[in-house]
Order: C-alpha cells, then structure tokens, then sequence
C-alpha cells in the first residue's frame, strides 16, 4: 500500500432530501453520497471514511462544509489519468460527474499538517432564515425559510440573542448525549432584517445537538412579544430544558462557514477542541480568582 496522505473538502448541499449528513442503514445521507462518490474516482477497496466539521441533523443545508478523508498517495496521483490537470482540479471534476446535482464539492486540496475537519475548526457560523410576511415570500426559497404566524420584532429577538453570548453551559438548549458537555462559547449571535426575510447570524467553536434550532426557538417568543429579551438568558442560566424553548424546523438552518486558524496552529487548535470543558471553567469566567501569583 502506498503512503497515505489527507484530503481537505470543501462542499455545499441541498439537505432537504438528506437524512442529514451521518451514515444512516436504509436513509439517504450525505456522507454515504460522499463518500460512495470519492471512494469510486479513487477507486479503493474499501468505502473511504470521511471526518466532517459539523455533523448536520435532516433538512439542514450547507453552505461552507468541510470534511477531511485519508487517502492513498498513488490513488490521487492518478485521478488526472492522461491529462494534465492537477490532482486537485481532476478531483472536483470527476466528482461533479459521479455525485447527485444536491451536493457540489467545491474544492479538494491537500490538507497541511496537523488538520482535522473537526477538532482543528475555531468556530462554525449558522444562518437561520424566518419570513413573517407570507405573500411576500418567494416560493423559490420555500426550502430554506420558515414561515412565522405572526409579525416579529428583530430589534427584541437581537437583543435577545446577544445576551447569551460568551462562555456558557448551553444545557438548556441541546439534546444531552452520554459523556458529552453543553459547554460552548457563543462567538456571536445576532439578528438581522433584510426585506422579507429575517437572518439569524449563530457562531460558536462547536454545537451541541439541536443548539441552534433550540436558541432560535429561545429568541421568537421574544419577537411574537410574548416573553422578554431577558428570558433566554434566563432560561440558560437555569441549565435545563424549557417547555417554551421549541426547537424550530430544520429547513431554515444553514451551514454558512467553519473557520480554521493558521496551517502552524491545526495541530495544537486539534488538541484543545479534545479537551473537555467542564462547568467550573464557565463560573472561573464569570468569578475570575484572583492570581496567587503560584503557576498554574
């Protein structure tokens, strides 16, 4: 077997008619899709394992994905056959002739040393996109927007949002899964109106399960008028789920870009994302001790 080497993808999707991106036995997936694609232009023995930056639930597009795959050196030195184009350009051809029209690969690269789709990403950036004035809505985007039965106030629902920002134990608002933490850093949340449609902007350095449906559920009570700007904050702090939090459709989320530091930080940025935070980290962010002046 020659020596292997890594493959950066960058892809974008359609998930309306996906199982979201996990191998599922008997469903439509994205990462089968993929790798059934790559695994074929490379033509391997066996299926190539793909590691995706953010793993998407059914119906959620995407924009800016990225994954990694290890592969044979030979293998991709032989995808340009006889012509004369890269390996990296012959990749993304080959596969535009072998993938379903709802996933496009954007781009194939080499991966720097050090890279991991996953643990090597500093943060992933979410759209979410609501309508609340239905005759407007261009039923072009009926796969990419959600309809809201009443009028929303976005100045509320941003203010809303921001307060949850920074460091915190989003218990609340994920699917808790056994060994794993709800802690993240919310990078940035806000909320934006650009004609009929109002644009949720969510950055975090990771997600949990069902954490940007939920905190965008979190925020339209406040938009309806119903709950205060205060509320969501409030609602986190208490740690657990809330009855009036509802985890809203798939269809309006989007994976719009996962950001990664410079190639001479993957390795080390790989590390700290293993690192489990826990909840004592979020209350020394709040209730900083004071330096001792002993090492720590």
């Amino acid at each position: 077997m020659s020596p292997g080497l890594r493959l950066r993808l960058d892809f974008a999707y359609d998930g309306t008619d996906f199982s979201g991106w996990a191998a599922q036995p008997g469903r439509r997936s994205v990462e089968e899709e993929l790798s059934t694609g790559l695994t074929r232009i490379l033509r391997a023995t066996e299926p190539i394992r793909l590691t995706v930056a953010g793993r998407t639930d059914a119906g959620v597009h995407a924009r800016g994905a990225v994954c990694h795959a290890d592969v044979e050196r030979q293998a991709w030195e032989r995808l340009p056959g006889r012509g004369d184009a890269p390996p990296e350009v012959a990749c993304v051809r080959r596969l535009r002739g072998v993938l379903p029209p709802d996933i496009v690969v954007r781009a194939v690269t080499q991966a720097p040393p050090g890279f991991d789709a996953r643990f090597s990403a500093t943060y992933r950036r979410y759209s979410y996109r609501l309508c609340d004035v239905p005759h407007l809505l261009d039923p072009l985007r009926r796969r990419d927007v959600v309809l809201t039965r009443t009028a929303l106030d976005v100045a509320a629902m941003d203010d809303a949002a921001r307060r949850l920002v920074g460091l915190r134990d989003f218990a609340a608002f994920c699917k808790k899964r056994e060994g794993a933490t709800t802690v993240r850093t919310l990078l940035g949340y806000s909320w934006r109106r650009e004609n009929e449609l109002i644009v949720g902007s969510v950055i975090a350095d990771a997600f949990c399960h069902s954490m940007v449906r939920a905190l965008v559920g979190a925020v339209v009570p406040v938009g309806e008028g119903r709950r205060l700007p205060t509320w969501p904050a409030e609602v986190q702090q208490r740690a657990v789920r809330d009855s009036g939090v509802t985890v809203m459709p798939a269809h309006g989320l989007c994976l719009e870009e996962v950001g990664y530091p410079a190639d001479a930080d993957l390795a080390e940025r790989a590390v700290q994302a293993r690192a489990t935070r826990s909840l004592s980290e979020v209350e020394s962010a709040v209730n900083p001790v004071p330096d001792s002046g002993l090492s720590r």
